[in-house]
């Protein structure tokens, strides 16, 4: 799987508005780290970008797309991404606190 890497830290595609989160709602991993789209949504080429996706990811929902936003991970870190309502975070496994029953 390709990624966009830059000093050391990976572009991750979230949603960054309410409505329809992106992976959390369909998106497959490779989507979120696909290196066409992160330009796209980094150059605020939003009609580009909704083409792209309904060309390379049919059955992903592309009508939210200028609520898309590159979070940068450093490069092996753990995460997943949650969603509220559309707006997505990403959570670290580092940074989460399991409790044991």
């Amino acid at each position: 799987m390709e990624k966009v890497i830059k000093d050391g830290k990976v572009a991750v595609l979230i949603s960054n508005d309410w409505g329809s989160g992106f992976h959390t709602y369909g998106a497959p991993l490779e989507a979120i780290f696909n290196p066409q789209l992160v330009e796209l949504i980094e150059n605020k080429n939003h009609n580009k970008a909704m083409e792209f996706i309904e060309k390379t990811y049919p059955n992903v929902s592309a009508y939210d797309i200028t609520g898309l936003c590159v979070e940068w991970v450093e490069e092996g870190r753990e995460f997943y991404i949650t969603e509220y309502d559309g707006l997505e975070s990403i959570v670290y496994k580092d940074e989460v606190k399991w409790i044991t029953a």
